[in-house]
């Protein structure tokens, strides 16, 4: 599969290839609720224009004016009874008015809002399903300012501001047809002004686009900040850093709004800039009415309805001008959308793949290499490790041996080489069957906010409430559980802030008991914890390492002494294997590591 665009491609899609993605995958669904709401919108318009023309009619019946050809043209009760007439015309159109704007409003709502959330459902979809390398490749604040705010101004642009535009238009049309209708020569010069309001329009639209552009990045990065920030409280706080902090985020915010201030300003310059430009034109157009009006042309009713059409067709102006910098901005952001959009797994099923039997007699690593673009991590290796071994990977910091855990349930797939179950290749395997036969325990297990028979019973959602406390139990977990006062209905907080890191690591361990998985991964499952802690968690490793294919990342020489097998790595390559004694005995890299990181332990064992 072809590499996703970068980010800075984002100006390479077309504005009408966005727009027809945005009428394809998302209104084209909702032809009917916004056909509805353009003939409401449409409705609207005509009775506006309804009244406004209706004016003209009334002036002149209601203050006995001269009455024109359009006045005496009228049915005989309308001239005889006026004070019932006008106003009922007018409330009547205003009725029908507010019934059009109603089904407007509850049609581009539910237009809006099923939108938003179907483009915020497939973003997390893209997300939760990319491939961990893609996702490590930004910060996960950006994908937060993608999911809760691209997503709303493509709505807005897309339904309310399309409908808005329509109806703004029409009204424009209207109270044209009216001004043109009393008075050709007239609407002739408010046509000849077009051009000239158009002009400004599209020198503020330009400096809309360009702050929208910047403000959305400036989002994003906040949205990275603020999580950095709360994500490393304790940190900043046994730093001192709290002033420095909200000076960062302080600058990340000033950046923002600067964006948004510009991006504000000239959106609201363009409104007045037309008005500025309307005055000028009622005023030359007062005076040559008035001109008219003497000469006997115009009747004072007309020249009402008139200068009504004129500021009606005004005020929808500055609405156009307005929702050209909504355009703008949902233009940004839909092209921002459909980059994430577009990004496709490259780690996927083979055709033709075959699921994963949990017998399995070996795992083997064949000329096995991988690296980060261009940066090797593994380099050529080769191993087996038999049905119910364990393999312990041993090595300094950053020599693979993480890397290595994370390959097997294709995280990440191999730059070269093979790695396979008896003498199936894993990327014949499909994925979920692969996973499901893989159980995962790392240094600092994630928890979900969510019950701990929830977090116990994630992934096997069909565990039974005998398993699960069965597991628990397993896990030695069972009686710290217990204890909490809500038990196992006792929410685990944020990430399993409520628990200590003992316990969160017991229960990953009970999660991983009822999994019951062939092939089990331990990536430094204890280094984080206490003495105390540590035993616990040891006991319950040892149980589950029962029976169990294991690799095991660990410097905990408790862990590492009893392996099958150990793999020494350095720069990504085997240095040296074998058993814990026999490595001791060649005095290389493993024999100076374990008097080095584990001695402390070597004493007390």
């Amino acid at each position: 599969m072809p590499p996703a665009p970068d980010a800075v491609a984002e100006t390479d899609m077309p504005a009408k290839a966005v727009i027809s993605r945005v009428w394809t995958q998302y209104l084209k669904q909702y032809r009917s609720p916004l056909l509805l709401a353009l003939i409401c919108a449409t409705v609207v318009v005509l009775a506006t224009t309804l009244v406004t023309g209706w004016l003209a009619i009334a002036v002149n019946l209601l203050f006995h004016a001269k009455l024109d050809d359009n006045t005496r043209k009228l049915p005989q009760f309308f001239r005889d009874h006026p004070l019932i007439v006008v106003p009922g015309v007018i409330v009547i159109a205003t009725l029908i008015r507010f019934a059009a704007q109603r089904g407007l409003t509850v049609s581009l709502n539910n237009i809006g809002n099923q939108m938003v959330g179907r483009i915020q459902s497939q973003l997390f979809s893209r997300l939760v399903r990319a491939d961990l390398g893609r996702l490590q490749t930004a910060h996960s604040g950006e994908y937060l300012s993608s999911v809760l705010y691209d997503a709303d101004l493509v709505r807005e642009a897309a339904s309310t501001g399309v409908v808005q535009y329509v109806q703004a238009a029409l009204t424009v049309l209207g109270s044209l047809v009216i001004m043109f209708y009393w008075d050709w020569s007239m609407a002739l010069a408010v046509l000849l002004i077009g051009p000239l309001i158009g002009a400004v329009m599209d020198r503020y639209l330009a400096a809309t686009r360009r702050a929208a552009k910047g403000a959305m990045a400036e989002t994003s990065s906040l949205s990275t900040a603020i999580m950095e920030s709360l994500d490393g409280v304790k940190i900043i706080k046994i730093s001192n850093r709290e002033t420095a902090e909200e000076a960062r985020v302080g600058s990340v915010i000033d950046r923002r709004q600067t964006h948004l201030i510009k991006g504000a300003n000239a959106r609201t310059m363009a409104a007045p800039a037309t008005e500025m430009l309307t005055g000028l034109l009622i005023a030359g157009l007062l005076a040559y009415a008035g001109w008219r009006a003497q000469s006997g042309h115009m009747t004072s009713g007309a020249l009402f309805s008139f200068m009504i059409a004129l500021g009606t067709a005004s005020q929808a102006l500055r609405q156009l001008a307005g929702l050209q910098g909504t355009f703008s901005q949902g233009m940004t952001a839909g092209r921002r959308l459909f980059i994430a959009l577009d990004i496709r797994p490259e780690i996927v099923d083979a055709p033709g793949a075959v699921a994963l039997a949990p017998d399995f007699k070996a795992v083997t690593f064949e000329h096995a290499s991988f690296a980060y673009g261009a940066a090797a991590v593994l380099r050529d290796v080769s191993f087996t490790a038999h049905a119910g071994e364990t393999v312990a990977l041993v090595g300094p910091s950053g020599s693979g041996k993480s890397t290595l855990l994370n390959l097997l349930p294709r995280f990440f797939d191999l730059s070269q080489g093979q790695i396979r179950f008896d003498d199936l290749d894993y990327r014949d395997v499909p994925l979920n069957s692969l996973r499901s036969r893989i159980a995962l325990v790392t240094q600092d297990p994630f928890l979900f906010d969510d019950t701990i028979r929830a977090n116990i019973a994630y992934g096997n959602e069909g565990a039974s409430e005998a398993e699960i406390e069965q597991a628990a139990r397993d896990a030695a977990a069972f009686d710290f559980i217990t204890a909490l006062p809500q038990g196992f209905d006792t929410r685990a907080g944020e990430a399993g802030s409520r628990l200590s890191g003992g316990q969160k690591q017991r229960i990953a361990i009970a999660r991983a008991f009822l999994k019951n998985a062939p092939l089990l991964l331990l990536d430094e499952a204890t280094s984080a914890l206490d003495t105390q802690s540590e035993i616990q968690v040891q006991a319950a490793l040892e149980r589950l390492m029962k029976n169990r294919t294991t690799f095991v990342v660990a410097h905990r020489l408790s862990t590492v002494r009893h392996a099958d097998q150990i793999l020494v790595l350095s720069e990504g390559e085997i240095v040296e294997r074998g058993t814990h004694d026999s490595l001791i005995r060649q005095g290389g890299l493993y024999a100076r590591l374990a008097e080095t990181q584990f001695e402390s332990q070597a004493r007390s064992a």
